[in-house]
């Protein structure tokens, strides 16, 4: 089951059953299965307390995950997604608004599969991984 809601902003326009059907395909791909994934997104502000108040963390981002459970076959997980910080990096890293709202769903569930992005070797190697799963939803 993979949901999406919002906390202070407004849905931004995507097409749900889509997303949901790529999100399925990359897990796929990785051999996972899907749990329970949640997704909120939200504000730069909103996103900021969050990650001061679960992880202790005082900095803005675009993606905060939690995993549900430590199974690493089946993905359960929540994501809080900064709109704000979309738009922002999407001007800053010449993007659309489009592309850098996918990559950032896809980012998490990245993360869930294992991969990291702490160095700036494993941060390339992430950026490599949001590209191929890009590249099943736009093509």
């Amino acid at each position: 089951m993979i949901r999406f809601s919002t906390l202070d902003v407004d849905m931004p326009p995507i097409d749900l059953q889509r997303i949901k059907a790529w999100i399925g395909e990359v897990v796929e791909q990785y051999g996972k299965t899907i749990g329970e994934l949640y997704y909120y997104f939200c504000s730069d502000e909103k996103l900021l307390e969050i990650n001061r108040e679960r992880l202790g963390h005082d900095f803005y981002t675009d993606i905060v995950t939690f995993p549900l459970t430590e199974c690493d076959t089946v993905l359960s997980s929540e994501f809080c997604i900064s709109i704000d910080r979309i738009k922002e990096n999407a001007v800053t890293f010449g993007r659309s608004y489009e592309s850098e709202l996918h990559r950032v769903i896809i980012h998490g569930v990245l993360h869930l599969v294992g991969f990291d992005d702490h160095t700036d070797e494993d941060g390339q190697v992430m950026r490599e991984k949001e590209e191929e799963a890009l590249k099943y939803l736009f093509n």
